[in-house]
């Protein structure tokens, strides 16, 4: 093998691995756009559990303030129906 073939060779190795890395490049870039747009729905996720979660913090403040108004009421009858 003469230093023409040689260099021809290490040519074609070149290329070969500059195309490899082409390929590689566009899957990192393409994975990168994704891991992004999940990030982004997963910021939007937790901001809509939160505010499922004060909502239902909310939401069982009020049935507990009903359920103390139902005693307080029961209370007052137990005690008018007494006398």
């Amino acid at each position: 093998m003469n230093i023409d073939q040689r260099l021809d060779r290490l040519t074609e190795r070149h290329e070969a691995l500059t195309g490899h890395i082409e390929l590689l490049t566009a899957d990192v870039m393409q994975l990168k756009d994704r891991t992004d747009e999940l990030t982004i729905k997963m910021d939007d996720l937790t901001m809509k559990m939160d505010k499922q979660q004060n909502t239902m913090a909310n939401l069982m403040a009020a049935v507990a303030s009903l359920v103390e108004l139902a005693r307080s009421h029961e209370h007052r009858i137990d005690r008018l129906e007494s006398r």
